[in-house]
């Protein structure tokens, strides 16, 4: 068994008073066990972050400081930071030591009893990272992370910060959505519309996941009325999410708390537990309905729920977009970003550990021309001696942002963190190469803005009573239970570029008739957790017509079915399952009054009993 220090002083980096140039991270956080905070610059050291502690008078003496740090590129070190105590700098350069999070000694300084300032000093601007700092008069160092996550590391911090050791209750709901992306945001406003006294729960500060303010998408697929409203932006970039919904009395927004744990009995969830990034506070909410829009799988990961995940081969439901073989390949994550000139030149520094990874690509189409507002051009440099690829077409030749893709052959739950990192590496070095070039042309071209959070691509998929396929969109197969349209196209991404890996090989894009498609309610459950619905990208559809259904509009539209399901749930007092049994037309009229049309196949049965 491990032995933890007792005694010590440990300060969460997230917990710092004062944040400086340095912003939170929490995206990882079940990765590698804790938010942190990034220094990221693009490559201008940021603004110091201070906190204050305060030594007791009985516990004055010789501090060994611990800092829990990264080196993201390992014999690059780009990302090099300092402690500082009061005015003492420790002797250790953290971010340098070509290990992954690790906690590292970084020396030893005397403090008296009183107030100390510790500062979080960044010396270069390209993503230093801190989770946290121990203080202790011990040898022991303190504890590591496991993989997974282990239990007994938790314990250990909630007790040094004095923390709970089980979560508080949060509050009993009549149903919990998990996820506030702009899915997330639709089932919980609709849910509180119709009287249901509802709690949306999110990881991030904002609402709207990948058409948040932090990545810039616009929501494509059928919109409807509920989407439109919520998607307007306001002057900063942000959608209306979050005033809509503070706005309504019966939702509550847990901003910033990632569920991390579930209770289930008999094949229903009864709560779920959520942690506060900056407070470490961890909170217990309970409800009999949950809608996950997290396009994780959160709740049924935690849950036991049946799910999917990569490519079914071709034959298993007869898609002629689907490969010979299964396989676990899905879709991958983009970084946004965007270029401007200058008044005056701009400096870079070199990035060797980036053009590592860009090689001498220098193409800078595709940017982020403002939130809302993608597949922008940029500055382009065509290398001496460059020869088109032949295997690109019209379409891959057009300047789209989601050309810049990465991680498909990677586990989307543990290699998130590299994901993002080997894309920031990708626009860091694609841009010193467009400046180094072409110097005198582009001496003054800056980063204006480079996300530190990935427009997510493709993680598991819940399986419901049915899969939807290529061929019930292709064919607009009449369901019974129909409760919205989605449409616009199969959208396959396809890695294996032949030279740069963050780019994709071939992309895949198929209208077919052009006409919207039904949705059975079926695939809006799942098919083993009785009281556990789904909306967006994760819902029961296989990898060929999830590329078309995963479209932030269309999932909108699941999130309308599943709140008014989830209103006609605690109305009748049954599950979802029971709504499609025998109040199926209900939920169809009630989902309808919301988004303004019914279904093609409701519209058919209707006109066949006439």
């Amino acid at each position: 068994m491990a032995t933890f220090p007792i005694l010590g002083i440990l300060v969460e980096a997230e917990a710092f008073d004062d944040y400086g140039g340095w912003v939170l991270d929490s995206q990882f956080e079940m990765e590698m066990g804790s938010p942190y905070l990034l220094a990221h610059g693009n490559g201008v050291p940021v603004a110091d972050a201070t906190t204050t502690i305060s030594i007791p008078l009985v516990d004055r003496g010789n501090y060994k400081v611990w800092v829990r740090a990264k080196d993201w590129v390992p014999g690059h070190h780009p990302g090099r930071f300092e402690v500082i105590v009061d005015d003492t700098v420790l002797e250790t350069e953290f971010g340098a030591n070509d290990m992954d999070w690790n906690w590292q000694l970084g020396g030893s300084v005397d403090l008296p009893p009183g107030e100390v300032q510790l500062t979080l000093h960044d010396l270069t601007g390209f993503c230093g990272r801190c989770d946290a700092i121990f203080l202790t008069l011990d040898d022991v160092p303190p504890p590591e992370f496991g993989e997974p996550v282990q239990e007994a590391e938790r314990a250990w911090r909630r007790r040094l910060r004095g923390l709970p050791s089980e979560p508080v209750p949060g509050g009993t709901f009549d149903a919990i959505v998990v996820g506030g992306g702009l899915v997330g945001a639709a089932a919980a406003l609709t849910a509180a519309r119709f009287g249901e006294r509802v709690a949306l729960v999110q990881d991030r500060p904002w609402l709207g996941g990948n058409a948040s303010v932090e990545v810039g998408l616009s929501p494509r697929g059928v919109r409807g009325p509920l989407v439109e409203e919520i998607q307007n932006r306001t002057a900063e970039g942000d959608i209306y999410a979050m005033q809509l919904l503070d706005a309504h009395p019966n939702a509550r927004i847990f901003l910033e708390h990632t569920v991390y744990d579930a209770v289930t009995t008999d094949g229903a969830i009864v709560s779920v537990d959520a942690r506060h990034a900056r407070s470490g506070w961890e909170t217990r909410l309970s409800a009999p309905l949950w809608i996950d829009c997290s396009g994780k799988c959160i709740l049924g990961l935690l849950s036991g729920a049946e799910t999917l995940f990569g490519r079914e081969c071709r034959a298993e439901y007869n898609e002629s977009l689907a490969p010979k073989r299964a396989d676990n390949m899905h879709h991958g994550n983009t970084v946004f970003f965007r270029t401007g000139m200058a008044d005056s030149p701009v400096s870079f520094p070199t990035v060797p550990w980036a053009t590592e990874v860009a090689k001498d690509y220098s193409n800078l189409g595709g940017q982020l021309i403002t939130a809302g507002q993608e597949n922008g051009p940029g500055p382009v440099v065509v290398p001496p001696g460059h020869v088109p690829d032949p295997a690109d077409t019209h379409r891959m030749r057009k300047p789209d942002t989601h050309f810049w893709e990465y991680g498909q052959w990677l586990d989307p739950y543990t290699q998130g963190e590299h994901i993002r990192d080997h894309l920031l590496r990708a626009i860091y070095g694609t841009f010193s190469n467009v400046k180094t070039m072409e110097p005198e042309k582009y001496a003054n071209l800056n980063l204006d803005h480079v996300a530190f959070v990935a427009g997510q691509g493709g993680f598991r998929r819940y399986k419901g009573d049915y899969v939807l396929s290529e061929p019930d969109v292709r064919t607009h197969k009449p369901f019974p239970d129909a409760v919205v349209q989605n449409g616009l196209a199969f959208c396959l991404h396809y890695p294996g570029h032949r030279k740069y890996d963050f780019r994709l090989g071939h992309w895949a894009w198929d209208e077919w008739d052009g006409k919207d498609f039904d949705i059975p309610f079926r695939t809006l459950y799942s098919c083993n957790i009785s009281n556990l619905m789904m909306a967006g990208k994760h819902t029961s559809v296989t990898h060929v017509a999830g590329s078309c259904t995963k479209l932030m509009g269309n999932g909108g539209q699941h999130a309308v079915a599943t709140a008014a399901a989830a209103h006609l749930c605690h109305e009748y007092r049954t599950t979802p399952r029971g709504i499609y049994k025998d109040h199926m037309r209900e939920l169809q009229k009630l989902t309808a009054s919301v988004t303004g049309r019914d279904c093609d196949s409701v519209n058919r049965s209707t006109i066949s009993k006439l």
